[in-house]
């Protein structure tokens, strides 16, 4: 009895569910230990999880007799495969749900090129050499079609999910270069999926009448998918996030359909992925998504799922010099065919020869879908001898094994490529991308950093690309004798809690802000004391490279008019941001009269927004100047540029400039002969005002000549003129915007109050944002990165 008894128990303890469990586990703490000492040489963390399910695999522990009956069960690999399956259904769901579409639709003949220049090297390649290594692999000649297929398909393919978490491990999935090898990876391997699973269809003709019943259950799950996103945004308006049934819906349907597709013999991945990428972006429920599979899915599903591809790495088979030539053969052909593609592309499309040889490692990674080509997957298809599926999985894993490496050390001697060469406004041609980081502290702010936002919508050929950081104090600790079930809700330490409801408010205002301008708007937070606050925003801007960071003035407008102070420690991170940020910066000042609509409320209104840009000269100006022919192209704001010079200096250019200055100082240019009398104007000048001159006299050529933006000088001879001209106009515009400083000891802002209120908006910013002048528009406040500054200038 008693032995029986013991025979029970074991047989309960080891089995394959309990060594599956058990080896998720090692493969987890294991991937850990090689992630710390491989992140010290620069290696991803994916490198580290394959090494570790090697290192758990039959290469290494599982050589040991009794840690290979516990692991390689009689049917595990049933709960293995079925376990892999629900990987690949959660990430490339995710995949699809975090892919940058505007992106993929600007560059797709970009990346398509690249993709398809690779893929098709890979296939001739893998043509070539499949006859060769038919005989070598010992496979029967009756599936000799079928092998070529594959060998072709396994050269050409790319593992997207490798791709991307090498690239968010190595932080240059933002950059140029990481962006396109994401997009061409994920081309690629769509493509090759695709073509495999007309393979599957082909080889048996029931096959096709399923596949008709998957795309129309696909096509279900994106319409099911658009309605009830809708409807739970709008069932859940006073909550952050979904509900856990309604999350478990939103699954259910993605994982019954890859379910059925696995049941029909068809692969379902591009189902999955698909699905992802048709989901509704705004709103809550995107939100959720993200949020309840993003750190699960980075922080446990990949890392097991890269560790079973290690794990069933068996360098036992390569115990004679045949079989270690045949793995050599394959690895030199993938890289080599990948290389020669993507060069040849890269070559055509004039992208420098640096960034090719990365791009042809990046989408030399392998190990996602390559596995089905030879697992379970392709049993249809053809019969694989032990020899070759071992062999051909080798490679497989060795190509990851060989890139990965390699693209860390080329991205650590080609640091400059990765860095962000866009840390201005000025530097950039006005048609290119604009990424910038808006921050706010809480609802309150939202709607003037977006109304800045939406100026930027009105341009076809310039894309923006913004991103929301919600700004969170942490506040210190309060010591309590209650227990936790006896603490107040706001007294929880739960990271998921910090922000309140404002986190509500701003959602809002982004779901409004979505809604109206189309445009989606990447959403986050950071959680820090306001000491070291700004070390987030600087450490994130650098991270997305963008151009320029937004933050809201620390004070706000009452009822009455008047300014009146917020937090202190705003203040100073605004301060510390100026001072430290990687990029440009700009600070709004919300302002406007009760009644009238002013620019923070977005731009989906009747009336024409008045805007006016103040230039004084400086590097400061000029980069007000750059972000001003940003909005110049939206229907709905009227640009008005107003250079204020002095009068003795503009008098020594000439007579007849003189004469025409006089008849034009408060008037736009709207006669040509005035047009061209401003332009000599601009034209001359010397000393430090010659980059001045020059770039707005480029500005006025291709703006004011056309009739998109107004011109207007005036001329002062002193900061009380400049301060009596300022607050004649306060009351016209909606919005100011005008650059910080960087003009040098101008006589025209030197001096133009008593006394600085607030330094860091400067001398012009700090008189209009002050309460003693009737302004009643927005003040947005521009200093240009600083390095740059001292690049171009010498400020």
């Amino acid at each position: 009895m008693d032995a029986t008894h013991r025979v029970v128990c074991r047989d309960d303890l080891f089995n394959p569910l309990t060594s599956m469990g058990l080896q998720l586990s090692c493969i987890l703490v294991i991937s850990h230990f090689f992630h710390l000492v491989l992140k010290a040489l620069g290696q991803p963390g994916p490198i580290a999880q394959i090494f570790a399910g090697m290192v758990l695999g039959p290469s290494a522990l599982s050589n040991l007799k009794s840690v290979k009956g516990f692991f390689f069960q009689t049917t595990a690999a049933d709960f293995y495969q079925v376990f892999g399956l629900f990987c690949r259904i959660i990430f490339m769901f995710l995949i699809g749900l975090e892919t940058d579409i505007p992106y993929v639709r600007r560059n797709f003949r970009l990346a398509s090129t690249i993709a398809y220049s690779g893929a098709l090297m890979g296939s001739i390649f893998g043509l070539g050499a499949s006859f060769f290594l038919q005989h070598q692999l010992e496979e029967d000649d009756h599936f000799k079609s079928t092998f070529v297929c594959v060998m072709m398909l396994i050269l050409a393919y790319t593992a997207s999910p490798v791709v991307i978490r090498l690239a968010a491990e190595l932080k240059f999935d933002t950059s140029d270069v990481g962006r396109l090898a994401i997009a061409s990876s994920l081309i690629a391997e769509m493509s090759c999926l695709l073509l495999f699973n007309f393979m599957l269809a082909c080889h048996s003709g029931k096959l096709f009448k399923y596949g008709f019943y998957c795309l129309f259950l696909s096509v279900f799950v994106i319409v099911t998918n658009k309605y009830l996103s809708n409807w739970f945004n709008k069932r859940n308006l006073n909550q952050k996030y979904l509900k856990n049934p309604e999350v478990f819906v939103i699954l259910s349907l993605v994982i019954g359909s890859a379910m059925f597709m696995e049941w029909a013999n068809y692969n379902s991945i591009i189902n999955c992925f698909v699905v992802g990428l048709m989901f509704p972006r705004e709103g809550k429920t995107a939100r959720t998504m993200l949020h309840k599979l993003t750190y699960s899915v980075h922080n446990f599903v990949l890392p097991i799922y890269f560790g079973y591809i290690g794990f069933q790495f068996n360098g036992v088979w390569l115990n004679n010099w045949r079989n270690v030539l045949i793995v050599l053969i394959l690895v030199l052909l993938s890289i080599g065919s990948k290389l020669c593609g993507t060069l040849a592309a890269c070559r055509y499309l004039k992208i420098p020869l640096n960034e090719g040889v990365l791009l042809g490692f990046l989408l030399n990674l392998k190990g996602h879908a390559d596995l089905l080509f030879i697992g379970s997957a392709s049993k249809l298809l053809i019969v694989w001898s032990p020899k070759a599926f071992n062999l051909l999985l080798i490679s497989i894993v060795l190509n990851t094994i060989i890139s990965g490496p390699v693209v860390a050390f080329l991205m650590r001697r080609e640091e400059r490529l990765f860095g962000n060469m866009r840390t201005a406004l000025e530097i950039q041609d006005p048609d290119e991308e604009l990424r910038l980081l808006a921050c706010v502290y809480g609802p309150r702010q939202a709607p003037a950093i977006l109304g800045l936002i939406s100026a930027l919508s009105g341009s076809q050929t310039a894309p923006t690309t913004p991103y929301l950081m919600h700004l969170i104090e942490l506040l210190k600790k309060r010591r309590t004798k209650l227990s936790y079930h006896e603490l107040e809700q706001d007294e929880l330490s739960d990271e998921e809690d910090y922000g309140g409801n404002d986190v509500v408010g701003i959602h809002e205002a982004v779901d409004a802000f979505t809604a109206e301008t189309k445009i989606f708007m990447h959403a986050g937070k950071a959680v820090s004391s306001f000491a070291t606050l700004y070390e987030d925003v600087s450490i994130i801007a650098e991270d997305l490279r963008v151009s320029i960071i937004l933050l809201p003035f620390h004070k706000h407008q009452r009822i009455d008019g008047k300014m009146d102070s917020g937090k202190e420690g705003i203040r100073t991170t605004n301060q510390k941001v100026l001072r430290h940020a990687p990029c440009s910066v700009g600070i709004i000042v919300s302002r406007g009269i009760e009644g009238v609509p002013g620019f923070s409320q977005q731009l989906g209104f009747e009336c024409i927004q008045q805007v006016a840009t103040l230039f004084f000269g400086g590097p400061d100006d000029r980069e007000a100047v750059a972000w001003s022919r940003r909005i110049a192209a939206h229907p709905r704001v009227n640009l008005t540029v107003i250079r204020f010079q002095s009068a003795s200096a503009s008098s020594l250019a000439s007579a007849s400039a003189s004469s025409v200055q006089n008849s034009q100082t408060d008037n736009a240019s709207d006669d040509d002969d005035g047009m061209l009398m401003a332009l000599s104007r601009l034209e001359t000048g010397n000393g430090r005002n010659e980059v001045d001159n020059t770039y707005l006299s480029d500005f006025y050529n291709r703006y004011v000549t056309s009739g998109q933006v107004g011109y207007v000088e005036k001329n002062v001879n002193s900061a009380a003129e400049t301060a009596a001209a300022l607050r004649s106009i306060g009351d016209k515009y909606s919005l100011f915007i005008v650059g910080k400083g960087g003009r040098g000891h101008s006589p025209l802002t030197t001096g133009i109050c008593d006394w600085e209120e607030c330094p860091e908006l400067g001398t012009v910013g700090d008189l209009l944002a002050s309460s003693d002048i009737n302004v009643n528009g927005s003040i947005l406040i521009i200093q240009q990165h600083r390095q740059l500054k001292k690049d171009l200038m010498g400020d």
